[in-house]
């Protein structure tokens, strides 16, 4: 199972990150307090491939976009070498296409837009869906639950990363209930909005020892 760890902002957060077994860390790019600079962001790449490469392993570095353009979108990958890109606004399939040289994770939240179920219809080979919870005005989680029932239902014919109010206390019984591809969190791990060392370690060793 994969495990991803969001809104890294700092090169010791991604490290730990890293060290404690993370697959994927994500680079959020849209308006957020979590929101980090091209400068930032190819810093902690860098170091954080080195971590993992000195552990034999590999890291993917997903940048996190709201309505972005695709020009933008692959720009900042680019500059920050981006091994993919994560969609959590109200962007079209066509994006799917044109951002076909990335993994591309589409954020999807059960509000039956027009746009989520083309997303929900259509299946490519670089694309993941990750379900987050439905939070009227926001484009992210905001730290609430999941559909955990709807989220199993899709994730028994479709890879799905789930998202949305995961916790080290909690991530266990998603894991359980869910059998996700992966697992994705962010709040979860922080302590008074700051990423926190002892909770990224503890949310990766349940979710492993979940998935087990």
């Amino acid at each position: 199972m994969m495990i991803k760890i969001c809104g890294v902002r700092t090169r010791d957060h991604a490290l730990t990150a890293v060290e404690a077994g993370a697959d994927m860390l994500g680079l959020v790019f849209a308006p957020s307090r979590r929101q980090i600079s091209l400068e930032d962001a190819a810093s902690i790449a860098d170091a954080a491939r080195v971590a993992a490469s000195d552990r034999g392993r590999a890291i993917a570095l997903i940048g996190v976009f709201v309505n972005e353009t695709v020009d933008r979108i692959r720009d900042i990958a680019r500059s920050c070498g981006l091994d993919g890109v994560q969609l959590s606004g109200d962007e079209s399939v066509a994006y799917a296409d044109e951002l076909a040289l990335l993994t591309v994770i589409k954020a999807i939240r059960f509000d039956d837009t027009v746009q989520e179920r083309a997303w929900l219809t259509n299946d490519w080979s670089h694309v993941r869906l990750l379900v987050d919870a439905r939070v009227p005005g926001s484009y992210g989680g905001a730290g609430v639950v999941a559909d955990w029932w709807r989220a199993a239902e899709l994730a028994r014919w479709r890879p799905v990363i789930l998202a949305g109010g995961l916790t080290p206390e909690n991530v266990a019984d998603a894991v359980a209930r869910v059998r996700p591809w992966g697992v994705d969190v962010s709040s979860g791990v922080e302590s008074n909005g700051v990423k926190d060392h002892e909770k990224i370690r503890a949310f990766i060793a349940a979710a492993r020892a979940a998935a087990s």
